[in-house]
């Protein structure tokens, strides 16, 4: 799934990275305003799950989405991901799922692609699809008022 952004002012945003000046502080708050950002995709995945959860199970796949940061062989990139604890396979390097919340939920993968005789229900990937606009918006807002706030000396 490809997505597409068109952000606009850029040049204003170079301008007080390049006064910043410190990219261990630029990078802190790009994940900063990135993971609240995707707390929009985590709770639209998390209100989706939900409609799908069966009320008569102890697995509740809603409580196992989680944001979390992931690694990039760049330096300089951020990766911020939403994800359901636990993953969907298990084998001697698996975390265990006793400790998770909502229960063993490794099935979700099949729920949300589907298999061979039962028809998928997207509840992830319509999260971030539908809310792209409020994840960059939210994005922007933060990540401008981080770095005014950084500019201006007040910590």
């Amino acid at each position: 799934m490809a997505v597409e952004l068109n952000i606009e002012g850029m040049d204003q945003l170079k301008r007080k990275l390049d006064q910043l000046s410190n990219p261990k502080k630029a990078k802190q708050i790009a994940r900063k305003a990135g993971r609240q950002a995707m707390n929009l995709v985590r709770d639209a995945a998390r209100t989706n799950a939900k409609a799908i959860d069966d009320p008569e199970t102890r697995e509740k796949i809603h409580k196992n989405i989680v944001v979390q940061g992931g690694k990039s062989r760049n330096s300089n990139d951020i990766v911020i991901r939403v994800g359901i604890k636990g993953g969907a396979g298990q084998n001697q390097h698996s975390v265990s799922t006793a400790g998770l919340s909502g229960g063993d939920t490794r099935y979700w993968r099949h729920i949300e692609f589907g298999q061979s005789n039962v028809p998928a229900v997207p509840f992830m990937r319509p999260s971030l699809s539908q809310n792209i606009n409020s994840v960059t918006t939210k994005f922007v807002q933060v990540f401008d008022a981080e770095i005014t706030q950084a500019l201006s000396g007040v910590t």
